[in-house]
């Protein structure tokens, strides 16, 4: 910055006279660097201004204020003699993050320290932008006030528990089906093994074969209001293991005789 260069305070006031209906400019002067930190979080603007009071020390700024409630900021634009940036700040007050999803920022612009051609460039290039944003960021606001969380899942009285088995298995017990959804296990290729009176879902399908056939079931037993839940079994912590088998006798030694 030069001891020649234009004074902000008086630009902006130049500049908000020039601007349609009724404007006010406000100087602020930063005693400390801490006093951008802010600003910095209302400047909408994802390019050069942003860049701009994100890298650089700023000594002062003027806010602009409109007659309906929109605001401008105007900064000193760094390593330039006798330019500014100017640019929208995102409003505040009733917003939350979700009503600017989606919404692109207007952005801000650099002018001359011409009062009459810098006014001319924000009418043309800034205003039009900035107030189709802000419309959009006050209808979201109108439309869905608070945040849009997911609902917790339904409660259903009926479940069916899937089990990953030590040895790779899937599957469950076969008492435990409701009996309107054990076909819809047969037609998804989940096989009924009576000797572990369970429902197995063969390893032959593969990893993605059978995650498919699980997604299908969640689908369509929850039209009928049941649940799924997976599980996994722990390993065993003591195994019962068979002696080992007796070896076979040998055969007695025999010798050949000629």
């Amino acid at each position: 910055m030069t001891a020649h260069r234009t004074d902000l305070a008086s630009f902006a006031d130049a500049l908000a006279t020039r601007l349609p209906g009724v404007w006010t400019s406000q100087y602020h002067h930063h005693t400390q660097h801490s006093e951008q930190f802010a600003l910095g979080d209302q400047v909408w603007d994802c390019g050069h201004v942003q860049w701009a009071v994100a890298e650089f020390v700023l000594a002062h700024d003027s806010v602009l204020t409109g007659p309906d409630g929109e605001q401008l900021c105007v900064i000193d634009r760094p390593l330039h003699r006798d330019q500014f940036l100017v640019t929208p700040l995102a409003p505040e007050a009733g917003l939350k993050p979700h009503h600017f999803d989606g919404v692109a920022e207007p952005g801000g612009i650099k002018v001359t320290n011409d009062p009459v051609r810098a006014a001319a460039a924000v009418i043309r290039r800034v205003l039009p932008r900035y107030r189709y944003a802000l419309a959009v960021v006050r209808h979201n606001a109108a439309l869905q006030p608070e945040p849009p969380h997911r609902p917790g899942p339904p409660q259903v009285a009926r479940v069916v528990t899937l089990t990953w088995y030590e040895d790779g298995a899937l599957g469950t017990p076969y008492q435990s089906v409701p009996e309107d959804a054990r076909m819809t296990l047969y037609t998804l290729s989940f096989q009924y093994h009576p000797h572990q009176a369970a429902f197995l879902l063969p390893a032959a399908y593969g990893e993605d074969g059978r995650a498919l056939r699980v997604q299908a079931l969640v689908r369509q037993l929850a039209h009928k209001g049941i649940g799924v839940n997976l599980r996994h079994t722990t390993a065993p912590t003591t195994t019962s293991a068979r002696p080992p088998a007796p070896a076979p006798p040998s055969a007695p030694a025999t010798a050949r005789h000629r």
